[in-house]
């Protein structure tokens, strides 16, 4: 999410949400969240399942430096355990192969994918080894753009939804889509500042 469309998500948000619109007083908008369209960026999301931001930024680097040019070929000339030596487990190794597949042979077309419905890209997206509905919806918001995706699956948001609405459980993904139906067409923003609140809101 850029800043214009943060900007105009959070005056709608505030407009339609009380709650939405006091934690905005306390702790502010949320900062933009841009990552480039294509094919490195879900090879980081492969390099980055199951360890640290920290960690996933070592490995990356040292991924990128090993194939110099971080293509789908280069992937798939680049031999597992030279692979496996710059810190990739034989499963994520296997993932990025895999993808690099799927972009060889047009299974995975970034520009189709960038014009295609929501469900639609979540849909081919999702047919990748590595790549969970969360996996989609996060390269949706924050490299396609697209301003109303919610990922109720992820747990900080669950936890911070339950602490702006004051309550006693988090809830769940189900309870958590009712909740938020009404920050439609905003919701990548919505998404963004209850991660921003779960780091920031006073307890």
């Amino acid at each position: 999410m850029n800043e214009i469309n943060i900007e105009l998500g959070i005056n709608h948000l505030c407009s339609v949400d009380e709650d939405v619109a006091e934690a905005v007083k306390l702790i502010g908008p949320p900062v933009p969240r841009v990552r480039p369209v294509g094919f490195e960026t879900f090879l980081n999301t492969i390099v980055s399942q199951q360890i640290s931001t920290e960690a996933a930024r070592t490995i990356m680097g040292r991924v990128k430096e090993l194939l110099v040019e971080t293509s789908a070929e280069k992937v798939l000339q680049t031999d597992t355990e030279e692979l496996r030596s710059v810190g990739l487990s034989y499963r994520k190794i296997e993932y990025a192969k895999g993808l690099s597949e799927a972009v060889i042979n047009g299974k995975l077309d970034f520009d189709a994918l960038s014009k295609a419905d929501t469900e639609s890209a979540i849909e081919q997206i999702t047919t990748l080894r590595g790549f969970g509905r969360w996996s989609a919806e996060i390269y949706l918001m924050f490299s396609l753009q697209r301003a109303d995706i919610f990922p109720a699956d992820d747990l900080a948001l669950r936890v911070a939804l339950g602490r702006l609405k004051g309550m006693q459980e988090k809830p769940t993904p189900k309870q958590s889509r009712e909740i938020i139906e009404h920050w439609s067409p905003w919701r990548s923003v919505g998404s963004l500042f209850l991660w921003h609140y779960y780091r920031g809101a006073p307890n």
